[in-house]
């Protein structure tokens, strides 16, 4: 794929700002998962501003595609896209994890607009995505359904009673991205519950795999028009190798940011080296 320069620095501007704006929503509420939510950022701008058919004017369109974060803790970059994107103002975001807020610490679908489906409870996206794609083809809706997990989440049995059913269905209309950034509240995923051989149990289950760079949006591009492109009657699953806290040096690969909150001075200084990465694409 010949990728566009400019959609590609489009989509590292709107990046940068959406880690921005989650460093500033956990500053602000004292709490929040930095980390996982950093490590899928980049799949999450490519998503939500580039690949998902979504209508903020219309957040119940029938035809809409149905994203669901099934890694829930990680919500700071969902609640930044969406704001972004219109479907609630900006302003909203100031107000994450206090008193009254639509914006809690998971996505809850009957408070924000945009959220498919409230999640946190892990290992339960995928078997709901599931029924929304049976639906989808019961209906003869041509929206895509995908669902972002954890590579920590994989560890709930859950997530392979509902690859086997998706491969049985045949639910070329389903796509997974696991969130593979390897460390999880407890420590590294291998010591914790070794999930390996990713790629050969997702092949061994029916599914089609690929693999990618989550926190290259060029990868990222490149992987999604593979994926959706793909044509056989199969269910699609993207290994995404991504860094905890991608983004802010302090942060990256370190388990302690799985849920911390930045103080005022890490806040200041993450801030610095995010609007550092944007003052290079201008």
């Amino acid at each position: 794929m010949v990728q566009d320069a400019e959609l590609v620095k489009r989509l590292k501007k709107m990046a940068a700002f959406i880690r921005r704006d989650s460093i500033q929503m956990s500053l602000k509420a004292g709490c929040g998962h930095v980390g996982p939510g950093l490590s899928w950022t980049d799949i999450c701008t490519v998503l939500f501003f580039h690949q998902l058919r979504i209508d903020p004017k219309n957040p119940d369109w029938l035809n809409r595609d149905r994203f669901i974060l099934s890694k829930g803790h990680g919500c700071l970059p969902l609640y930044s896209a969406l704001a972004r994107k219109g479907f609630f103002p900006m302003e909203k975001l100031d107000t994450f994890c206090q008193l009254d807020s639509c914006l809690g610490g998971h996505p809850d679908c009957l408070a924000v607009p945009g959220v498919e489906i409230s999640t946190g409870s892990l290992g339960h996206g995928l078997p709901i995505a599931i029924g929304m794609a049976i639906a989808a083809k019961s209906d003869n809706k041509k929206y895509r359904v995908i669902t972002v997990m954890g590579d920590g989440e994989l560890q709930e049995g859950t997530v392979w009673e509902a690859a086997m059913a998706a491969a049985h269905y045949r639910l070329d209309n389903l796509t997974g991205i696991i969130d593979c950034n390897k460390l999880e509240i407890d420590g590294p995923v291998k010591e914790v519950m070794n999930i390996e051989p990713l790629k050969d149990k997702w092949k061994s289950f029916g599914w089609y795999v690929e693999e990618m760079d989550g926190n290259d949006i060029e990868d990222i591009l490149s992987t999604l028009e593979r994926v959706f492109g793909y044509k056989e009657e199969k269910p699609r699953i993207i290994i995404a190798h991504t860094i905890k806290g991608k983004g802010v040096s302090f942060m990256e690969n370190q388990v302690v940011w799985h849920y911390k909150a930045p103080d005022n001075d890490e806040a200041r200084q993450a801030i610095r080296e995010i609007d550092l990465a944007l003052t290079k694409l201008k």
